[in-house]
C-alpha cells in the first residue's frame, strides 16, 4: 500500500474500498500500530487534547475535593467518547512568598505550547487577568462554575441560587425562623450565588437577616466548624443553618456535637453538593444535590461543540438541582425539586 492510501484509511476518508480499508486495519492490529498524534496534529491542525486548569487555593488539595473529582470523571468520560484526551495543567495562580508570578501562569501561552484544542477552567479566580486573556484569545474555553462569556467562551454551572432557596424554604417549612448561613469564598461564583439565593429566599419569606447570621467559610470542613462555633456563641443563636457546601456542613455538625448539642434537635443543618459521605453521617445530611459528573459531561460536550463548530455562538448551561431530605433536619427522607 502507498503511504497516501494508509493515511486516507486512518483519517477516515470514504474513497477507499472496504477491502483495502480492512487490509490496512488488519495489518495495524497485527503490528499494534497507532498513528503518531504529533504528526496528525501537524497535518490536521488539531491535537485532540483538552487542557484542564484546576485551582482551589494553596491550603487545600484541590483534586481531592469530591466535587472536582466528580467533574473530572464526567469530563473524562464525555471527551473520551468524543475522541479527545485530557491534559491537566499544573497551576500556580498566586505567587509564593519570595517569588514572582510563575511562568506557568499564562494559560494562553501554555495552551498554545501544547497545541491544545480547548480549555476547561475550574476553581480559578475570575479576576485573574490571565483568565480574561484566555477568553479574548481564539482558543475555545468553558468555565465550570465560572461565568465566562466571549466569542469562543461559555460556562456550565448548577442552579446555585435556586438550590440555596430550596434549602432555606425547606427549613422554614419545618418552623425555623432563625436561619443562618455558612457562606463560601465570595470571589467564587457558586459561593456568591448561594449567598444571593439565601438572602433572596429569606426576604421572600419575610425573615430577618442579622449580619452575624452570615458566617464566612471556604468550602472545607475546618471553616464550617469554626463558623458554627461562632454562630453558637451568639446571644440569639440560629436554630437552623444552611451551609453552602457539604464539607462545611460536616464541620458544622461536628461543632454542634462538640457543644453537647444535637442535630437536628437543637440545630437543623442543610448542606450543598450531596457528596458521597452525606448519606453516611449521623444523622444523615440533608443537602442540595448537584450532579458533578453531569456538569463535567456537559462541559465536555459544550467545549467539543465549540471546537468543531467555531462559527456557532456558545451558550451558557445551568443544570437543575434537587433537595435530598435526610435526618439532619428532622424530616422524613424525600427529594424536593
Amino acid at each position: 500500500m502507498s503511504v497516501a492510501t494508509v493515511s486516507r484509511v486512518f483519517n477516515g476518508y470514504d474513497d477507499v474500498s472496504a477491502a483495502t480499508r480492512e487490509r490496512v486495519l488488519a495489518s495495524a492490529r497485527q503490528l499494534d500500530y497507532a498513528p503518531s498524534a504529533a504528526a496528525r496534529t501537524l497535518v490536521r491542525r488539531r491535537s485532540q487534547l483538552i487542557g484542564v486548569v484546576l485551582f482551589t487555593g494553596r491550603d487545600h488539595p484541590d483534586i481531592h475535593h469530591p466535587f472536582f473529582q466528580g467533574v473530572l470523571v464526567g469530563l473524562k468520560h464525555e471527551i473520551g467518547e468524543l475522541g479527545y484526551d485530557l491534559l491537566l495543567f499544573a497551576t500556580e495562580q498566586r505567587a509564593r512568598p519570595g517569588r514572582g508570578r510563575g511562568r506557568g501562569d499564562s494559560y494562553v501561552r501554555r495552551a498554545r505550547q501544547h497545541e491544545i484544542d480547548g480549555v476547561v477552567l475550574m476553581g480559578v479566580d475570575r479576576r485573574d487577568p490571565e483568565v480574561q486573556k484566555l477568553v479574548d484569545s481564539s482558543i475555545p474555553v468553558i468555565g465550570v462554575d465560572l461565568d465566562l462569556t466571549g466569542p469562543r467562551a461559555s460556562h456550565v454551572a448548577s442552579d446555585n441560587v435556586g438550590g440555596a432557596r430550596l434549602a432555606v424554604r425547606h427549613l422554614h417549612s419545618l418552623g425555623h425562623t432563625r436561619i443562618a448561613t455558612i457562606a463560601g469564598p465570595q470571589e467564587t461564583k457558586p459561593a456568591a450565588d448561594r449567598l444571593l439565593g439565601y438572602r433572596a429566599e429569606m426576604r421572600a419569606l419575610g425573615l430577618p437577616i442579622p449580619p452575624e447570621y452570615e458566617a464566612a467559610g471556604d468550602f472545607y470542613t475546618d471553616s464550617g466548624e469554626a463558623a458554627m462555633h461562632g454562630l453558637l456563641d451568639l446571644a440569639e443563636p440560629p436554630t437552623a443553618v444552611f451551609a453552602a457546601a457539604d464539607m462545611m456542613a460536616v464541620g458544622a455538625m461536628r461543632a454542634v456535637q462538640a457543644r453537647g448539642l444535637r442535630v437536628p434537635d437543637d440545630v437543623a443543618i442543610v448542606g450543598f453538593d450531596d457528596i458521597q459521605i452525606a448519606a453516611l453521617l449521623t444523622p444523615p445530611l440533608t443537602t442540595v444535590r448537584q450532579d458533578s459528573v453531569g456538569i463535567g459531561e456537559a462541559a465536555g460536550r459544550a467545549l467539543v461543540a465549540q471546537i468543531e463548530n467555531p462559527d456557532a455562538t456558545p451558550a451558557a448551561l445551568t443544570l437543575p438541582v434537587e433537595l435530598r431530605v435526610r435526618g439532619s433536619c428532622g424530616a422524613a427522607a424525600s427529594t424536593v425539586t
